[in-house]
């Protein structure tokens, strides 16, 4: 499986690819194209719980011609999703979810379908700013009421990313957290993340937004009124 977006290259979700393939979300749930054997590979670093395709090479894919190769070299414009930025500061994925809030690196946050990606020149400048960085102790992963504070953001991130329409009660179960602080973090997320894409598309609309990140009606008010306020006070 490739890695990162590569510079210059767009990158699709599921819905998108949907989208770009002309099928109802249904029909592709249903068919699952992305699983033909001579279908381009996802993009997504290997275990990401968000798929992501290359655009040119959908499109080539499409028209029946050969498909573009993704550039080999690296590049500073690179976007690097969060296991991606923690092998480049060498440290665990679930460290990296403690740096994320850190202006170096929330400040050039790029939202893409959805997950969390970061400039490569902006891991590398976080990096070279800390030093030698090592990953804290931690502890077990959903280990009932022992994942860390500082860790929270990046499991609640996790979970939205496997299900956009993950419940408290469900979060509570798997992190072992306190159902009001679930309720708070996955509104502060599903929040951010809508804020997140009415800023990188100007003149998307908060509800539409909603939609295009797959979250039920049900969870949707209360989020919606935050958003516009995240939108509103950049």
């Amino acid at each position: 499986m490739s890695i990162v977006i590569r510079a210059g290259r767009t990158a699709l979700g599921r819905r998108e690819l949907a989208g770009e393939l002309e099928m109802t979300w249904d029909t592709f749930r249903r068919l699952k194209p992305y699983d033909v054997d001579d279908f381009p590979a996802p993009i997504s670093s290997e275990g990401s719980l968000v798929l992501l395709w290359d655009l040119d090479q959908v499109t080539a894919y499409r028209a029946g011609g050969p498909q573009p190769a993704l550039p080999a070299a690296d590049s500073d414009a690179d976007l690097l999703d969060r296991r991606e930025a923690a092998a480049l500061l060498d440290v665990k994925p679930r460290s990296f979810d403690g740096y994320k809030s850190d202006p170096g690196l929330a400040n050039h946050l790029v939202v893409v379908c959805g997950a969390d990606h970061w400039p490569r020149a902006a891991v590398r400048a976080y990096g070279a700013a800390r030093g030698t960085m090592s990953a804290p102790s931690g502890r077990p992963t959903g280990s009932g009421d022992m994942v860390p504070r500082d860790l929270l953001p990046g499991r609640i991130a996790e979970l939205l990313d496997a299900d956009p329409a993950v419940t408290a009660a469900h979060v509570v179960d798997v992190l072992g957290i306190a159902a009001p602080t679930a309720r708070k973090r996955l509104l502060q997320e599903r929040a951010e993340r809508i804020a997140a894409l009415m800023r990188s598309e100007p003149g998307l609309e908060a509800e539409r937004a909603a939609d295009r990140l797959g979250y039920p009606p049900a969870v949707r008010r209360i989020a919606l009124k935050a958003a516009q306020e995240l939108y509103d006070n950049h």
